[in-house]
């Protein structure tokens, strides 16, 4: 199997993405294939089995009708990479591959489909959810019909936490599967699952959890099985119709 994985901007991160997903099976030959703008290599994806976009730096107002000069904001954006990262997610979506969206994947998905953002959560917020030289943590409720429910079995959990914007107008198709205790939305998926390739956006990072000794729960380790099954499962599908 072969899953493309978004470049989210230092190798040590790009790493930790790396190490979780191979972490499904011991002696996993599973190969993660790195797409970004940079190595203009969008043309992979059409010999890969699934996509995970990856956290990273605000996407660019321009790309929800946002404004600029918000509070907390970055001081450069990374324009191509949003560009290239809305055309992968748009040609996974013609290829029938499964998804998943982190953080900045999920917001950027978000915006593809018409949504868009809060663009900073405010100052209080921000104390549980901001980055701030170690990720926050914070409960999280999760509805009890959504396909993350299903996945991790649990309708209260705990998970990290590194953002500073959220959710705010659903893209078009996609229903909230779970918030955390102040309100914001922390993941959706597809409100009709028929006939559409697996989708899941969540917004804290499964990949680094191992930081906290908690890379075997279900909101880390359940996840990445799952999708590691939709992709296997989507790949037996295509092999067996090509």
């Amino acid at each position: 199997m072969r899953i493309g994985l978004t470049y989210t901007g230092t190798e040590e991160k790009h790493q930790n993405y790396i190490n979780w997903l191979k972490g499904y099976t011991v002696n996993s030959t599973l190969e993660i294939i790195t797409l970004s703008a940079t190595q203009n290599n969008a043309y992979e994806l059409e010999h890969l089995d699934g996509l995970v976009l990856s956290g990273g730096v605000d996407t660019h107002p321009a790309f929800y009708k946002g404004q600029s000069g918000y509070p907390n904001a970055p001081e450069e954006y990374d324009q191509a990479r949003d560009v290239f990262e809305i055309a992968l997610f748009n040609k996974s979506q013609l290829l029938q591959l499964p998804v998943l969206g982190v953080c900045r994947g999920m917001q950027l998905i978000n915006c593809t489909l018409g949504g868009d953002l809060v663009q900073d959560i405010g100052d209080e917020r921000n104390k549980i959810h901001r980055f701030d030289k170690n990720d926050k943590a914070h409960g999280l409720q999760v509805e009890s019909n959504s396909l993350l429910y299903t996945i991790t079995g649990a309708e209260r959990t705990v998970v990290n936490s590194a953002h500073h914007q959220a959710l705010n107008r659903l893209g078009e198709g996609l229903q909230i599967n779970c918030l955390s205790d102040d309100g914001i939305i922390e993941g959706v998926e597809w409100i009709d699952k028929t006939n559409k390739p697996f989708l899941l956006c969540i917004q804290w990072h499964p990949e680094r959890m191992y930081k906290f000794q908690l890379a075997g729960t279900a909101v880390s380790k359940n996840i990445r099985d799952r999708f590691i099954e939709a992709v296997h499962s989507s790949k037996n599908i295509y092999h067996e119709n090509n």
